[in-house]
């Protein structure tokens, strides 16, 4: 039998009217769900505002929460909510997404073969700055995905939360989730790719 987490815990607390798990369970979410709409919105100050707003929303409506245990996937339905509602008003919304052209593998003619560009990641040195810039472009790749792909990504591969919990807080089938993340990985590796191999070619 699987341990129960802390978050369907200190929902389960809430709920039986314990207010001594009210600042565990903030600080807990707060984290969790001001890296997510940061990297939804892109912008620390809509990110600050709408985790605020998420939070607020979840303590009105509580006593609506019928299953802790699902207190994570409805935490991130509010949050996904609140950051699309933000981002149609918000001085920092893009004024247009990213082409899915611009994301996609791109390939390099070989003979009659057409072979996927891939960097060899082996080459790199080990070298923590290094790390450190991958990760950096790691977040902002994520960032100018388009949005079916960057709100599944974050949601199964950042927060850990199951395909089916994804497929809750998305509103589409399980299937659904399993392409848009095949797709979002791939998108996302592409970008990589490119960004090391110029870093190798470059060194």
């Amino acid at each position: 039998m699987f341990a129960e987490s802390e978050e369907v815990a200190l929902a389960r607390r809430l709920l039986s009217g314990d207010r001594t798990a009210f600042d565990r369970f903030v600080e807990l979410f707060q984290r969790k769900l001001f890296h997510y709409v940061y990297m939804m919105c892109g912008h620390r100050e809509d990110a600050e505002e709408v985790a605020q707003e998420t939070l607020l929303k979840m303590f009105e409506h509580f006593d609506q929460l019928r299953e802790p245990e699902r207190v994570k996937p409805w935490a991130f339905t509010i949050a996904r909510n609140v950051c699309h509602m933000k981002r149609r008003k918000s001085i920092f919304a893009p004024e247009e997404e990213i082409s899915l052209d611009d994301l996609m593998p791109q390939f390099r003619e070989s003979g009659d073969r057409r072979k996927l560009e891939i960097a060899d990641w082996s080459r790199l040195p080990d070298d923590e700055a290094i790390r450190r810039e991958v990760r950096v472009t790691l977040e902002q790749v994520i960032r100018e995905l388009p949005d079916i792909y960057k709100s599944v990504l974050l949601l199964r591969d950042v927060e850990e939360l199951t395909t089916e919990e994804t497929a809750e807080v998305l509103g589409v089938s399980a299937d659904v989730v399993k392409t848009r993340l095949h797709r979002a990985r791939l998108l996302v590796r592409n970008k990589i790719d490119k960004h090391l191999l110029h870093s190798v070619g470059a060194r």
